[in-house]
């Protein structure tokens, strides 16, 4: 088989070592297999390393007016939980008086202080991480961001065995780790989006974004098991997974197809299908084996040698702000459940008795699982009607009255809780993860830019970056709205959700337009030629 230097193409070290074990290739297909895996554990990686904050909170913040037991077993563990309360272990001593410099009256607001100091330095980091994804190897760049992002998720964790009362310390640990963050998503989403063509990348994309609940749910169930050994622990866990993965990265994924030997003449910013063609695999294979001079083209094009987008001529691509701007709302609704979630259901009753710190944390997960349906539900209907836009107005209009119903019958019984926190978690979280996926690869590989030029991660990064500042401000204006009542909290998601909805209504007009327009237009042609429209449609298509 014909192929220029690994080192050139930067082929990474764990599949160097799986060639020299088994003596051959994988195939294409496999390769594709190994890239959603990958880049599914180390997103998964990176929001489980986001979770421990709104685990750890009742127990840095301890409400005052809440009874810490009353002899009846908290649900939903039973056994499991009771030491948390009831056992004179320290996590109970410490729900007396909390954690400085978060215990005292103000502390809620430090607490959203703490948040949004993470999520705004994510959110301005994103920008700059987008456009040094697009120049720099993707591997290297997706490894150093996890490593770094594992070790001061840790410091913030080691904040507790050092005895560290001093808030700027936490403040500070919050937003470099934001920071290394912000090198994740448009990391992975270029990735993806240089591995699969646009024919079914809404439900592929929904799927494989089921990482952002699987990581919520692993970092809520890591952070509450070692809750009762101190709060640190709680983060140091998550913080050396998410090491481990970055470690998975550097070792088994190849950022672009040219990395590993496949080439792709038009680049990964094409239209063209790679996934559409039924000789897909064989397709590729045989390009391989083509004349060297073809080959050696496509070694210029892997992790490096191409050429990436500025941020304004990536702004400038029709679409791009509305999503952008609408994402802004979505992540601030999304944002506030996943930080605050678990702290209000262990100050909200339940069916009448109150929930553990640590039962709310395993509680809470439910949300995330209501929101992995969401994005696979949101990625296929899109791709079945081809309205991006129209999905996600859709899902955030019915976000609205899920959450209505969630404040108002969320406390009669916990069967019911369940029920409506899983419907909350599929409208809500279904757009976020159709915008942040299909949307953005959709973009990043528009016919306005041009064929070899990259721009995966910077479109993506800005419209994840502008959401971001929603998932920041969410969390913080929760801090303060709610020490005047949950009420209001949910007064200001409903808003947002209506006003994500709203931002792509140019959008939905115009896709709505398109398919009323376009039966009449076949129609007509097939009256006055009177052949099949199947080659216009391919035509048109490519």
């Amino acid at each position: 088989m014909s192929r220029s230097s690994d080192t050139t193409r930067r082929t990474p070290p764990g599949i160097l070592l799986m060639r020299s074990i088994r003596g051959k290739d994988w195939s294409f297909s496999t390769y594709r297999y190994v890239v959603l895996f990958v880049t599914f554990i180390a997103y998964a990686c990176y929001h489980a390393s986001r979770k421990p904050t709104s685990i750890v909170k009742s127990v840095l913040y301890p409400d005052p007016n809440r009874p810490l037991g009353n002899g009846q077993y908290p649900w939903p563990i039973a056994n499991v939980f009771i030491k948390e309360r009831f056992s004179d272990t320290g996590i109970n001593r410490m729900r007396n008086k909390g954690w400085a410099p978060f215990n005292g009256p103000d502390g809620t607001s430090k607490l959203g202080e703490i948040d949004v100091a993470f999520l705004a330095s994510y959110s301005l980091g994103m920008y700059v991480a987008g456009h040094l994804g697009d120049t720099l190897d993707l591997r290297l760049f997706l490894t150093t961001g996890m490593i770094g992002s594992g070790i001061f998720v840790g410091i913030f964790g080691m904040g507790y065995f050092w005895n560290v009362h001093v808030f700027w310390f936490y403040l500070v640990m919050q937003m470099v780790a934001g920071l290394f963050q912000a090198t994740g998503w448009p990391s992975v989403v270029a990735v993806i989006g240089n591995w699969f063509g646009k024919r079914k990348r809404g439900l592929i994309m929904g799927i494989w974004n089921a990482h952002t609940s699987v990581g919520n749910i692993t970092g809520s169930l890591l952070a509450a098991s070692v809750l009762n050994y101190g709060w640190g622990w709680s983060f140091i866990v998550p913080g050396a997974v998410i090491v481990m993965g970055g470690i998975l990265v550097y070792s088994f994924l190849p950022a672009y197809p040219e990395d590993i030997g496949f080439t792709c003449p038009q680049g990964s910013a094409t239209t063209t299908n790679v996934a559409a063609e039924p000789n897909d695999e064989e397709a590729q294979i045989s390009k391989r084996n083509v004349v060297r001079g073809e080959i050696n083209t496509a070694s210029q094009h892997g992790s490096v040698g191409r050429k990436s987008v500025g941020l304004l001529e990536a702004c400038s691509i029709p679409g791009v702000i509305p999503f952008a701007l609408c994402l802004f709302f979505a992540k601030l609704v999304a944002y506030t459940f996943l930080y605050w979630l678990p702290f209000y259901l262990s100050q909200t009753e339940i069916g009448g008795e109150y929930v553990s710190v640590k039962s709310s944390g395993n509680l809470s997960t439910l949300f995330d699982v209501g929101g992995i349906v969401g994005g696979i539900l949101a990625g296929y209907m899109s791709d079945k009607l081809n309205a991006r836009a129209t999905t996600a107005a859709s899902f955030m209009y019915a976000a609205i009255p899920s959450m209505l119903l969630y404040r108002t019958y969320g406390s009669v019984s916990k069967t019911v809780n369940i029920v409506l926190m899983m419907t909350a978690g599929l409208f809500i979280n279904g757009p976020y993860a159709l915008i942040t996926t299909a949307v953005s690869a959709d973009l990043g590989t528009h016919s306005s830019l041009r064929g070899d030029s990259r721009a995966l991660a910077t479109v993506t990064a800005i419209i994840d970056g502008t959401g971001s500042m929603g998932a920041a401000l969410g969390p913080l204006l929760t801090g303060f709205i709610s020490t005047k009542g949950w009420d209001a909290v949910f007064v200001m998601l409903m808003i947002g959700a209506l006003i994500a909805g709203l931002l792509l209504s140019r959008l939905v007009i115009a896709e709505l337009s398109e398919k009323t327009c376009k039966p009449m237009s076949q129609s007509s042609g097939q009256q006055s030629v009177g052949a099949p429209v199947t080659q216009p449609l391919l035509s048109d298509r490519r």
